[in-house]
């Protein structure tokens, strides 16, 4: 199921945004005008992603430097070892909906 959780103008390319997808706590990032959706919390010790770098498709934690790809969820540096899940997007006129 997809929740509209924005409007495409709430989050500005090169930025990301913090939403509640029906309880969940998820990141969205505009990575050059593609918009990526994955859960916002660090695999490593629970820090918020939303609060970190992001440089093209790469997110880093705030909290001890893991990046993981916003497009697979992959780990791209620890010391994080588990990915994040990312979750589907999909763009409806001027909304952003993202897997519940």
């Amino acid at each position: 199921m997809l929740v509209r959780v924005a409007a495409t103008k709430d989050v500005a390319i090169g930025q990301m945004r913090f939403v509640d997808v029906a309880g969940a706590k998820v990141s969205l990032a505009d990575a050059d005008g593609h918009v990526f959706a994955f859960d916002n919390i660090c695999t490593h010790q629970g820090c918020s992603l939303a609060g970190g770098e992001l440089q093209g498709t790469t997110v880093t934690c705030p909290c001890h430097g893991s990046q993981f790809d916003v497009a697979s969820g992959a780990v791209l540096r620890g010391p994080a070892l588990r990915p994040v899940r990312c979750r589907s997007v999909q763009i409806q006129g001027e909304d952003v909906l993202v897997e519940a």
